[in-house]
C-alpha cells in the first residue's frame, strides 16, 4: 500500500503530534480520508493491544483532516466531540484508519472513523463533531 507523501507532510506540519503518532497518510479527499499506523509495543497497554488513548488520537487526527477537506478556503476546524466504541484490540501489524463524512453543515461537521486491524476487522469507531471557524472577513 502507498501514502501520499504531500498529505503526510501536511498533516505532520499542522498537528505536530501526527508525527508523534507515526500516523501515514494514503488518501484524502472531502469523501474519505485514508491513513495507516504501524503496531509496536511502546504504543500498547496491558496484554499488548495498542493503547486506547493512542486509537482515539489516531481516530481524531483523521477524522480532522476529513473535515479540513470539506472547508471553505481559509477556514479552520477543531474537534468539539467525539466517541469511540472500541471492538476488538490491535495486537500486531498495520492499522488501517478511515474516515468519511456525515454531514457538512456551516458550524459544524461530523465524521465516522473505523480503525481497522490487518485482518480487515474493525477494531475501533469513532464519530467526532468539527466545528467550522470561518475565515476572517
Amino acid at each position: 500500500m502507498g501514502h501520499d507523501a504531500e498529505y503526510t507532510a501536511l498533516i505532520r506540519r499542522i498537528m505536530p503530534f501526527c508525527d508523534v503518532l507515526g500516523l501515514t497518510v494514503v488518501s484524502a479527499s472531502s469523501d474519505r480520508v485514508e491513513a495507516t499506523v504501524e503496531w509496536t509495543e511502546e504504543r500498547t497497554t496491558v496484554f499488548g493491544g495498542l493503547h486506547g488513548g493512542y486509537v482515539m488520537a489516531v481516530a481524531d487526527s483523521v477524522g480532522a483532516l476529513c473535515a479540513a477537506q470539506n472547508l471553505a478556503e481559509g477556514a479552520g476546524t477543531s474537534t468539539i466531540e467525539s466517541k469511540t466504541n472500541f471492538l476488538r484490540p490491535i495486537m500486531e501489524g498495520m492499522a488501517t484508519i478511515v474516515a468519511t463524512p456525515v454531514h457538512v453543515g456551516r458550524t459544524t461537521i461530523v465524521v465516522q472513523t473505523e480503525v481497522l486491524r490487518n485482518d480487515g476487522k474493525r477494531a475501533a469507531l469513532t464519530t467526532q463533531t468539527q466545528a467550522v471557524h470561518p475565515a476572517d472577513s
